[in-house]
């Protein structure tokens, strides 16, 4: 026998390869990111993820510590495992972030989104927008005789959801301000 063909049932792991393996599967996750609130912070994160081709899927920032100057960036993105695993090694090397957390892996987190939606249409259509606004909990904040604009909050499943099913309804416009997201429990 060749001394570079296995035995039967031995595997071709080597002690010496450490690396985790990744699969190929593209998944989103959600990162956490804390900052100093300075200029050109965002500018450098954003910078990161155009200059070397990665999505952001969804991205909100604000101030979070006002006295101690920190601001939080949510940044919702996707790709293959060790893609997210260079965005987050890449992001913790920029000099004004302070953390980096992947609420994805780190645990149970609670994600949540605001939205708002203008639906445009008469009889039936009108009808048929309130009754599903309802069931969804939105909220009519502008109304004129023939369009409501609708304010709903939730996880970004349950906007797109409401999304699919009012387009066939009359739905003209759509804001929504991206997913703002913590880590449960402790």
């Amino acid at each position: 026998m060749s001394p570079l063909k296995l035995k039967k049932g031995a595997t071709s792991h080597s002690a010496y390869n450490l690396r985790p393996t990744f699969s190929d599967k593209v998944e989103s996750h959600t990162l956490a990111v804390l900052v100093e609130n300075e200029p050109g912070v965002l500018a450098r994160v954003i910078g990161l993820f155009s200059g070397r081709g990665y999505n952001i899927d969804s991205l909100t920032v604000a101030e979070v510590d006002h006295t101690g100057h920190l601001s939080r960036v949510t940044i919702v993105t996707s790709g293959k495992p060790q893609i997210i695993e260079q965005i987050k090694a890449q992001l913790g090397r920029i000099v004004s972030v302070r953390a980096v957390n992947d609420l994805t892996v780190e645990g149970r987190s609670v994600e949540r989104e605001l939205a708002m939606f203008k639906v445009t249409g008469t009889g039936e259509k009108r009808v048929e927008a309130l009754r599903l606004a309802d069931i969804f909990r939105a909220n009519v904040v502008d109304s004129t005789l023939e369009s409501f604009v609708f304010e709903i909050t939730g996880a970004p499943d349950k906007i797109d959801a409401f999304a699919d099913l009012m387009r066939p309804l009359g739905l003209t416009d759509v804001a929504r301000t991206g997913v703002a997201a913590l880590s449960r429990g402790e």
